[in-house]
Parts: C-alpha cells; sequence; structure tokens
C-alpha cells in the first residue's frame, strides 16, 4: 500500500453502492451489536453477580466504570489510528481484544478480578464505538448518513433491549448462571469477526502513521484521576481533605498538559482545531450531559427494580423495555427524518426536551412509585436519547474532512463516553452515600436503633452484602429496599440538570446544511 498525500490531482474514489454500504454494516453492525450487549446484559446481572462475589455498592459501580473508563480513554486513539491506517485491521483487533477480556470476565471468581476484565473489554468497546463511527463517516455521505446512523442506532437499541432480557433469563437459568453473560459474547464476536472479513472493503487514505504517546498518556491520566476521585472520597478520606486537593489538582494539571501537548502534536488524538469549531464544541457538550444522563442513571434501574421493587433479573429487564422502546423509535425515526428533510438541528432539540421531561419524571420515583408513572419517564428519556446520539456526531462530522472523521467522531464519543464515567461514579457515590443515611435513620428509629447501627456499622450485614436483599433479615430486607427506592430518585434529579445543560447545548448549535459527498476535498485513496 503506497502513502499519497496528493490533493486535487485525481477524482476522489466512486461513492459506494446501496448494497456496498450494507455489506459493510452487516458486520460492523454486528460487532456493535455484541458489544452493546456485553454493557447491557451485565448491568441487569449485575445485582446478583455482586451478591455472589461479596461485593459492596462501590464495587458494583466500579464493575460498569471500570468498562465505561477504559472505552473513554481508549476511544481517541483509536479514533486517530483509523485516519492513519486500516480500519478494517483495527476493527478486527477490537473484536479479538473483546472476545479475550469476555472469556476471562466469565472466570472471575472475585469482584477485583472481574473489574480488571471489564477494563480489557472496555479498552475493546472503545475500538467498537470509535470505529464504527468512523468507518460510517468514511463510507456515506452526511446528506445520506441519516439513515444508515438510524440504523446504527436502532441496533444499539435492540441491544439494550435484549441484553436486559437475555442476561436476566441467563441468570435465572440454574444450569447457566451469570457466567454465561460473558460467554455468550464470545461466539456471537466471533461471527462478526467472519462477516467484516468478508465484507468489509473500504477506501482510505493512507498517511505516515505518528502515534501521539504523551497525549495519549495525558488524556488517559486527566479522565482517570476525577473517577478514581469520587470512588473513594467520603469513604477512604473526606471531600474536602488534602486528597481530595491532589486529585483534583492533578486532573486539572494533566488537563492543560494534555492541551499544550495536541496543540503542538503532528497528528493529535484529539484535533484542538476541530473541537474549537462551535458545532464540535456545542456537540461535546452536549454529548458529556448527554453521556452523564444515559449511563450515569439508565444503569441502575435494573438495581432499582430488582432490589427496591424485588422483581427477578428477567422481569427486571422486561420493565424497562419501555426505555429501550423509545430509544429505538428515537433513533430510528429522527434518522429517517434527517435523510428525508436534510434538516437536523431540530431533532436534537426535541430529543433535548424529551430527554429533560423523562429524567425530571424519574426524579421523583421512589419505592413505592406505580409503574406507568416509572414507565412514561422511561419512554421520554429513552426517546430523547435515541433522537440526540447520533445526530450529535452527524453533525460534527458534517463540518470535518475525510481525512479527519475518525478523530472528530471519536472526539464526541470520547466525552460522552466520559460523561457516562463520571456520571456512573458521581451518581453510584452519591446512591451509596444516600442509601447509608436512610437505613441508619431507619434504624434508629426503631427499637434497639443505636445497638443496631454500631453492628451493622462494625459487622456489616453479618457477612451477607446488603445487596443480598434475599439473605437478609426481614425487617433489615425490607428496610434496604424502602432505602434503595427512595434514594434512587436524587440520582435521576441530578442526572435531570444535565440532560438540561445538553438542551442548552444543542439550541446554540448552528445549522450547517449536510453536504452530499464524503470528503470536503478530493483525496487520492489507496484501497485497503
Amino acid at each position: 500500500m503506497t502513502v499519497t498525500e496528493t490533493r486535487h490531482q485525481a477524482p476522489a474514489a466512486p461513492a459506494l453502492t446501496h448494497r456496498e454500504i450494507l455489506e459493510i454494516l452487516i458486520g460492523l453492525l454486528a460487532a456493535l451489536f455484541t458489544a452493546m450487549l456485553s454493557s447491557t446484559i451485565v448491568s441487569n446481572a449485575l445485582p446478583t453477580i455482586t451478591a455472589d462475589l461479596e461485593g459492596s455498592q462501590t464495587q458494583y459501580t466500579w464493575v460498569l466504570t471500570a468498562s465505561l473508563l477504559a472505552t473513554t480513554v481508549s476511544t481517541p486513539i483509536w479514533g486517530k489510528l483509523s485516519d492513519l491506517m486500516s480500519k478494517k485491521l483495527l476493527v478486527q483487533l477490537s473484536i479479538i481484544l473483546f472476545v479475550i477480556g469476555s472469556a476471562l470476565a466469565g472466570t472471575a471468581q472475585s469482584m477485583p478480578f472481574l473489574i480488571g476484565y471489564r477494563v480489557l473489554q472496555g479498552l475493546a468497546m472503545g475500538g467498537l464505538m470509535a470505529l464504527a463511527q468512523a468507518i460510517i463517516g468514511a463510507a456515506i455521505p452526511p446528506r445520506d448518513r441519516g439513515r444508515y446512523s438510524g440504523y446504527m442506532g436502532a441496533v444499539i437499541a435492540v441491544a439494550t433491549v435484549s441484553g436486559p432480557l437475555l442476561g436476566g433469563v441467563i441468570v435465572d437459568t440454574p444450569w447457566l448462571g451469570w457466567r454465561w453473560c460473558f460467554y455468550v459474547c464470545v461466539p456471537l464476536a466471533m461471527i462478526s469477526l467472519v462477516m467484516l472479513q468478508r465484507y468489509l472493503h473500504l477506501p482510505q487514505l493512507k498517511r505516515e502513521i505518528k502515534i501521539d504517546y504523551l497525549g495519549a498518556v495525558l488524556i488517559s491520566g486527566a479522565a482517570s484521576l476525577p473517577l478514581i476521585w469520587v470512588s473513594f472520597a467520603g469513604q477512604q478520606f473526606s471531600w474536602l481533605s488534602w486528597q481530595s486537593a491532589l486529585f483534583v489538582g492533578g486532573t486539572i494539571g494533566l488537563g492543560i498538559l494534555a492541551v499544550l501537548v495536541e496543540n503542538k502534536a503532528p497528528e493529535p488524538l484529539v484535533p484542538l482545531k476541530v473541537v474549537r469549531q462551535r458545532t464540535t464544541a456545542l456537540a461535546i457538550v452536549a454529548s458529556l450531559a448527554v453521556g452523564v444522563a444515559m449511563f450515569g442513571s439508565a444503569i441502575f434501574l435494573g438495581q432499582y427494580f430488582q432490589i427496591a421493587r424485588g422483581y427477578s433479573p428477567t422481569e427486571s429487564g422486561l420493565l424497562t423495555i419501555p426505555m429501550m422502546l423509545g430509544s429505538f423509535v428515537g433513533s430510528v425515526g429522527a434518522g429517517q427524518m434527517v435523510t428525508r428533510f436534510g434538516k437536523w438541528k431540530r431533532y436534537l432539540i426535541a430529543g433535548g426536551i424529551l430527554l429533560t421531561i423523562g429524567l425530571v419524571l424519574l426524579g421523583t420515583i421512589d419505592h413505592t412509585t406505580p409503574y406507568w408513572y416509572v414507565g412514561s419517564g422511561m419512554l421520554a428519556m429513552g426517546i430523547g436519547m435515541g433522537m440526540m446520539m447520533q445526530n450529535l456526531v452527524l453533525a460534527v462530522q458534517n463540518t470535518v474532512d475525510v481525512t479527519e472523521i475518525g478523530a472528530s467522531s471519536a472526539s464526541v464519543s470520547f466525552f460522552r463516553s466520559l460523561g457516562g464515567a463520571v456520571g456512573v461514579a458521581v451518581l453510584g457515590a452519591v446512591l451509596a452515600s444516600r442509601v447509608k443515611d436512610l437505613i441508619i435513620s431507619g434504624l434508629l428509629a426503631g427499637p434497639g436503633g443505636a445497638a443496631a447501627v454500631r453492628k451493622l456499622q462494625n459487622n456489616g450485614s453479618g457477612g451477607t452484602s446488603l445487596l443480598d436483599v434475599g439473605h437478609l433479615p426481614p425487617q433489615l430486607a425490607a428496610l434496604v429496599r424502602q432505602a434503595y427506592g427512595d434514594a434512587t430518585g436524587r440520582i435521576f434529579a441530578i442526572a435531570a440538570i444535565c440532560g438540561l445543560v445538553s438542551l442548552i447545548a444543542v439550541f446554540f448549535i448552528k445549522e450547517v446544511p449536510l453536504r452530499t459527498t464524503v470528503a470536503k476535498l478530493d483525496e487520492v485513496l489507496a484501497e485497503d
């Protein structure tokens, strides 16, 4: 393969036909489906996993946070590499890493090992998410991309719907058990690997590979420190302490250094000239808020239904269908309308409104809230998320050339994942603190309250995790259910503020007509 950087000297590669695009999408969306399934299938089974491995609420949160953190820090690296080398090779490498991580996660004998294997899964998921956006951006002109982005959103929605259901069935099936929540992803990933080898033949610009190693280290550190801080602050040390000051100061320092390095790097992981553009900057703010709202709140719905309301994992998956159905309708519907009319901002604004409304409704729930009310909030939140996720990426891709499509798309995905990781960590910490306060208040209100509180603080719950409600003494179990149900509303109320921020950000985005070509400038392309 030859390196060619000549511009305007040869015609661009011919546009792909609808059939060729669909052939690429078959394998690509199969891989993306597998990655998304691994997240949603775990979220519904996690209360059972945590109880079986005797984990804590902090470890419960970190099984999710570790994967999101790894996805976050690896996304810009994968995205930049996709601009420099074969996207096909990279996406296949991501799938192989994902298979290894999934197989190891199924063998975990403790929560720390499970968290470590989830990091490997997250690194692979960062590649799959970044490369899916980059490949679609390199193959399809923005004017036609809405329909195909809608397909991607539909796959994400189907994976989100089927994941909790499949996870619940696996957990509730005695001869399978929760470990198969990880093993089941392995054959699906291998199928997608074969399909991509057959169908993915994407033209791409070849350039000299210059990896921004220093930028990768600084960005990873700046993204990791705040998550570690919020996980340990309030438990291992005070929020207002010298340890907290070190974490915050380190985050700010690494962030400043990352900006300085990225500004001078010949091939920056996060291209600042793209980030400085008004559309990209506002899309990043909106994506950050959407990530907090989407990951940080939705991930606790399974815990709410199972612990606070006493439903089984399978029933919990069924009860979250309104949110998944809303995401499907919002994504596919908005994608089709964008392709038909060429307008996209109106769907971002409508999505922001619905997302905020849904989160506000869920911010008022407790352990006695009727299901129709909870379902209404989930439906509105799902439609809003579906309308916003892919269209935010589309808005950014429409402003950059094909040579920067990977890095620019990954930048949006990076901040969305960062928002999700921060959201899970912060809201998990808020939930754990609130649950603890409510349980202590409930114990103090009963007979022998002070002694019961001391016993709980000194000996836990007699060796049983509070998340394993079924094996707790009846009075304590009832108190734990009530505490989790009443505390859940608070994290959705916090997420609603993030939803409002995303709405304000998209309101100020300037709508640019969608172009009908993949590249802004003609490029000489070399075949993979």
